[in-house]
């Protein structure tokens, strides 16, 4: 089973090639560092046998949480990694006082979408045009969670 544990800043190359596999608009190695230099930001990767599988992204402000990104490797699909990713995020979120968490996901993104619904997040608004794809725009869904 997958490790989920803290990246490090050598990590980021890697990351920014597996974002780059499951994002038309990915980040690359220097983005990733800015991002993770940023006041509340963490990331959190999934590795097995010291290959990487997923992570995701997220920004504490105050007592709110976002998950700025999360992707998991093709060849680690369907395997409830990004499931985990995502109860890693909010069990690291609670425990720094977080009350809800958000996230905007593409709205043709039907796996995304289901595993939030099976978490519990909800629909709060749409975002127009958000996302940039080759095929042309998709509008986001802006979603959120409350904590217990």
């Amino acid at each position: 089973m997958s490790a989920i544990v803290p990246v490090a800043e050598a990590d980021l190359t890697e990351l920014a090639r597996l974002h780059a596999a499951g994002f038309d608009d990915a980040w690359d190695a220097r983005a990733l560092a800015g991002l993770m230099a940023s006041p509340g930001v963490f990331i959190l990767k999934a590795e097995d046998s010291g290959k990487l599988e997923g992570f995701v992204m997220a920004r504490i402000v105050l007592d709110e949480a976002e998950i700025l990104t999360i992707t998991v490797g093709s060849a680690s699909r369907g395997k409830k990694l990004g499931t985990r990713l995502m109860e890693a995020v909010a069990a690291l979120a609670m425990t720094q006082g977080v009350k809800s968490l958000f996230l905007e996901v593409a709205e043709d993104n039907e796996a995304g979408l289901a595993l939030y619904r099976r978490m519990g997040f909800e629909c709060v608004g749409r975002r127009a045009a958000y996302y940039g794809r080759v095929s042309g725009a998709v509008a986001a869904l802006t979603m959120a969670l409350k904590l217990p």
